[in-house]
């Protein structure tokens, strides 16, 4: 057996010794290194919880400065005023939103729609990147078209009779107090697309998108199917519309009101018509006349949410046929949900004038003539026996 050196022993045994206490201080470091990484992220999670926002707003752009001061007029700017925004944006917060802050998110989505110009002008106005400006309209669109369900709904059964009562009040006639919606169409000026632009070609010699409207009494939508092409008729819209198809308004025992650019219907929607010019008789002209009264509701409903939108309804929406109809549909909610919050405009006239249907009157339809002619009856027929008749016996 060789001999042992002791002194190397000792070394390699004192090596080992603090090559084990260096592991040991080194991994010390790391646990204090990991504890205070995790405090540090614990207090900033602490932060966002109580204040979503962690960038600080630049008050001092104009458009800015005059919302936060609490007491600036904002429609001329929003279209909206300011409790109602602050409506929207309490009904839209979600926990999660940062960044930089939904309330402005709001704010820049408003006045993109208000004023439906590009995204270079609506960047230049708040001071955000044109490239931020798109994110933050095309995220807020969905956002707001996610409450459409919730805006935008047929009414529950025990709602009917109080419609029926308004559109008794509007047409000055018991004989339709079982109308329970206007129903119409609206062209919304587009840019052409680059393909298939002649579909969208319509009538009046714009190119458009279609919205299909059914309102109540009050103005408010219970129903919007958009987007076909100008160039599709009124009730070829209708036929291809979910309404229609799934047979889901009116219930049965109320009936739709719309103009002659529809057929008369009793299946599978009950829609009633005017008689076609020229009339026949005192009967059918009294009708078309209280039938005009309660029927041009959906205009005015259409009038208001363009005097709201004007920039989105009188000059063509320079986004592509896809996103005007998301467009479109923001409005129509933010028609009803105005209406609700008391946000009210007085139509513009233009939309008030009476519509031809859509160039063609539609062939009456046998299904749907039997109803109008009971209403037309009932409207004509005295409410109290005239004296004459009295003094005859009847057998």
């Amino acid at each position: 057996m060789p001999p042992v050196n002791i002194s190397a022993f000792l070394l390699t045994l004192l090596q080992l010794i603090m090559l084990r206490r260096r592991i040991r201080v080194r991994r010390e470091r790391q646990r204090r290194l990991r504890r205070a990484v995790v405090a540090i992220l614990a207090r900033r999670s602490q932060t966002f919880r109580h204040q979503s926002q962690y960038c600080q707003v630049n008050r001092c752009v104009p458009v800015l400065a005059m919302c936060f001061d609490g007491q600036s007029d904002l429609r001329p700017d929003f279209r909206l005023s300011r409790p109602t925004i602050l409506h929207l944006i309490e009904i839209l917060r979600s926990p999660s939103d940062h960044g930089w802050g939904f309330d402005l998110e709001i704010l820049v989505f408003l006045f993109w729609l208000a004023s439906a110009t590009s995204y270079r002008v609506v960047s230049r106005a708040f001071g955000i990147p044109r490239s931020t400006i798109h994110d933050i309209v095309h995220k807020v669109s969905k956002t707001v078209n996610g409450l459409k369900n919730r805006v935008i709904c047929l009414p529950p059964q025990d709602d009917l009779a109080r419609i029926g009562a308004g559109f008794e009040n509007l047409a000055g006639s018991a004989a339709f107090n079982h109308v329970v919606g206007s129903i119409d169409g609206c062209h919304i000026r587009i840019k052409p697309p680059s393909h298939d632009a002649q579909c969208y070609f319509n009538r009046k010699l714009f190119y458009s998108v279609q919205m299909q409207a059914v309102c109540d009494h009050q103005c408010q939508f219970l129903d919007v199917f958009i987007g076909y092409p100008g160039s599709v008729h009124d009730s070829r819209v209708l036929k291809n519309s979910p309404l229609f198809v799934q047979s889901l308004y009116p219930p049965e025992g109320y009936c739709l009101l719309g103009d002659g650019g529809y057929p008369c219907l009793s299946q599978p929607i009950t829609l009633i018509t005017p008689y076609r010019e020229p009339v026949r008789g005192a009967v059918e002209a009294r009708f078309n006349r209280h039938h005009s009264k309660a029927r041009s509701i959906i205009e005015r409903a259409f009038g208001i949410m363009k005097a709201r939108w004007r920039s989105v309804f009188f000059k063509a929406l320079e986004v592509s046929p896809v996103f005007s109809v998301e467009v479109v549909a923001c409005c129509a909610i933010l028609h009803n949900f105005c209406l609700r919050d008391g946000d009210t405009m007085e139509p513009v006239e233009e939309a008030l004038r009476p519509d031809d249907g859509d160039g063609q009157l539609q062939p009456d339809s046998q299904c749907g003539e039997r109803l109008r002619v009971r209403m037309a009856a009932a409207l004509s027929a005295p409410v109290e026996n005239l004296p004459a008749l009295d003094d005859h016996d009847y057998i």
